[in-house]
């Protein structure tokens, strides 16, 4: 099935507002909305139907192999060279917590930055073709992502809204 991206130009939050809301009453949802600048409405109106981040799975895997990593290169090197300190068992834990709890957060932390690479796909090498420079000047840009077929009735919900240009 082929897709269009159908784009729509407006000058105003609330004209932008109103087809965010008409496009997702006739079940349209992938949308990708520019603006010159943040608009909490626009936000939160895009929020309502966006699936969780998967960003923090990696941080919850990258901790807890930091953990697993930190217990593990400090059990191992106690057994390995045993080193009694303090007239210590080998394997005592509450030195080696200090070790696991700082790869967690450098494990958590580097997992955090590979899923935001690669879920956000970056480096961006081109821009979107929907993408209009007007929309980091003064304009508020609503582009629609569907079935060839849908085209038509995305322009005519976008011309409703009151959109100043409607392209595919």
């Amino acid at each position: 099935m082929a897709t269009a991206s159908v784009l729509g130009v407006f000058a105003h939050v609330d004209t932008t507002l109103e087809a965010i809301r008409k496009l997702r009453d006739k079940g349209f949802s992938e949308l990708t909305v520019y603006t010159p600048v943040p608009v909490e409405e626009i936000e939160e109106e895009i929020e309502k139907v966006r699936p969780l981040s998967k960003v923090r799975l990696f941080t919850l895997v990258g901790g807890l192999t930091g953990t697993a990593t930190g217990f593990f290169l400090t059990i191992w090197s106690s057994l390995k060279w045993e080193l009694v300190t303090g007239g210590k068992a080998p394997v005592s834990f509450p030195p080696f917590v200090i070790i696991a709890f700082e790869l967690t957060i450098l494990f958590g932390g580097l997992a955090t930055l590979v899923a935001v690479l690669l879920l956000g796909r970056l480096p961006k090498l081109k821009p979107s073709e929907t993408y209009d420079p007007r929309f980091t000047v003064d304009r508020f840009g609503v582009a629609v992502a569907c079935p060839a077929e849908t085209a038509d009735q995305v322009r005519s919900l976008l011309t409703a809204a009151g959109a100043e240009e409607v392209r595919r």
